[in-house]
């Protein structure tokens, strides 16, 4: 896929590795559609950026979790570009919660972010792909671990191996014009009250024995949507070999 005139809309598009997605599509020349929940200020911010590389933005708000909010989102966005060609799905949300303490609440909370809206965003753009017959691309993101449950994260790690599976039902759904494949990153952007010690315990675990950047994932996401045409229900593990390094229990 060539990105040049493209129109990708980006959950989560506002902060961190999501914004620094939408950014680098629109420096490959692609519109972008910055959704964002709560972070209007820096949604805003993120689309005065693009539009300086020389192509549209808009910002769209949307609780990803709530169906009538991604069709109006969904919506807003095709009424302004015309059609959507890619669906990034980097929204979610990532809470320790040890097993002795998890609670219905945490539970909903993780499978709702990370899987329901997902889905939610995937089956409103996918149909109006296959309505309008793009040839379109769809990346969400699992997690390494996965395919390698650790300690203390039962549900953030349920909803991603939920991803997974998504991702794999939605390939044979929107086949074949429409790609689905997901990214699992690794230790990227650790949360930062995370110890020290338990910082250099997950690096020691790499096999690259390094954190992994933003552009990391930047670089994944590209790759995907430029050169994986024929790639469709594929899970690429960005993690600097930590699903097959060492490591304990723990995250």
């Amino acid at each position: 896929m060539q990105l040049a005139g493209k129109t990708a809309l980006v959950t989560g598009g506002a902060k961190r590795v999501g914004r620094e997605i939408a950014l680098a599509l629109a420096a490959r020349g692609a519109n972008i559609v910055v959704h964002y929940h709560t972070s209007a200020k820096e949604a805003h911010r993120t689309v005065v950026e693009i539009r300086a590389l020389g192509v549209d933005a808009l910002a769209v708000q949307a609780n990803q979790t709530n169906a009538r909010q991604v069709r109006a989102a969904v919506a807003q966005a095709v009424r302004h570009f015309g059609t959507l060609d890619i669906l990034v799905n980097s929204a979610a949300v990532f809470v320790r919660t040890p097993f002795e303490k998890i609670t219905e609440r945490d539970w909903d909370f993780h499978l709702n972010a990370n899987l329901k809206g997902p889905f939610l965003f995937a089956w409103e753009v996918g149909r109006h792909m296959q309505r309008r017959k793009v040839a379109g691309k769809i990346i969400n993101f699992a997690d390494w671990a996965a395919a390698r449950p650790y300690r203390h994260y039962l549900p953030y790690l349920v909803s991603k191996a939920g991803v997974v599976c998504l991702t794999k039902a939605l390939a044979k759904e929107l086949e074949p014009n429409v790609q689905v494949n997901a990214i699992a990153p690794g230790p990227v952007l650790l949360p930062e009250d995370f110890p020290a010690s338990v910082k250099r315990k997950i690096i020691q675990s790499t096999l690259v024995k390094r954190l992994g950047s933003p552009q990391d994932i930047v670089n994944a996401v590209l790759f995907l949507l430029e050169g994986g045409d024929f790639i469709t229900g594929h899970v690429l593990v960005v993690d600097g070999g930590r699903l097959i390094g060492g490591g304990g229990g723990d995250v």
